[in-house]
């Protein structure tokens, strides 16, 4: 039995049984073989790297080479029930555009992102003068492939700006979930849930 990332995990939980998915950005497929198992759901992927992509294929799974910030306008309007995308925001060109995109291939959609205002990231700033290395963005400055440092402040003012509903919040610390109270300080990564 796969056992997944938290936030795999609510992702996992809160997706309907027998849908349409599409994971963006979705790795080694962990979400996807349990969306496909034990919810029965169409499961599809997109992924930019093309070890990661010969992996899931060999396990069976529906996965396409691909570049979301370049590739997802080949999918046609609301093609999926679900549209994912797990820890990959950070690394796309155009933020704004991505989510556009999400939610134009998927009728909702699943964001999760490392909140780059957890406080150990701000006291390595500030006491440090260094940019963080934690658990969860485990790379050096110039071995990372995120280009654009997002909050949990800023994701929400940025889909306000875009007329993007969220329709639920999830916070971490770690493998724990915590409260919505101050999670910009306390949290180490979010999952929103979202429609327009």
């Amino acid at each position: 039995m796969t056992v997944l990332r938290p936030d795999l995990a609510v992702i996992a939980n809160k997706i309907a049984t027998g849908s349409r998915v599409l994971d963006i950005g979705c790795g080694e497929g962990e979400l996807m073989e349990v969306l496909r198992t034990q919810k029965g759901c169409d499961a599809r992927g997109m992924e930019i790297d093309p070890v990661l992509v010969e992996r899931c294929v060999a396990r069976g799974l529906s996965v396409v080479q691909g570049d979301a910030d370049r590739d997802l306008v080949e999918y046609p309007d609301k093609a999926f029930d679900y549209a994912i995308l797990s820890q990959t925001l950070q690394t796309a060109a155009r933020p704004d555009r991505m989510l556009d995109e999400l939610l134009r291939v998927g009728r909702q959609a699943f964001v999760s992102f490392p909140n780059f205002a957890h406080w150990r990231m701000r006291a390595a700033l500030a006491f440090r003068g260094r940019m963080p290395v934690t658990r969860y963005l485990p790379v050096s400055w110039y071995e990372t492939q995120n280009i654009h440092n997002v909050t949990i402040d800023d994701f929400r003012e940025l889909i306000a700006k875009l007329g993007v509903t969220c329709e639920n919040a999830w916070f971490f610390s770690g493998q724990r979930q915590i409260g919505p109270l101050w999670a910009n300080l306390r949290a180490e990564y979010a999952v929103f849930e979202l429609s327009r």
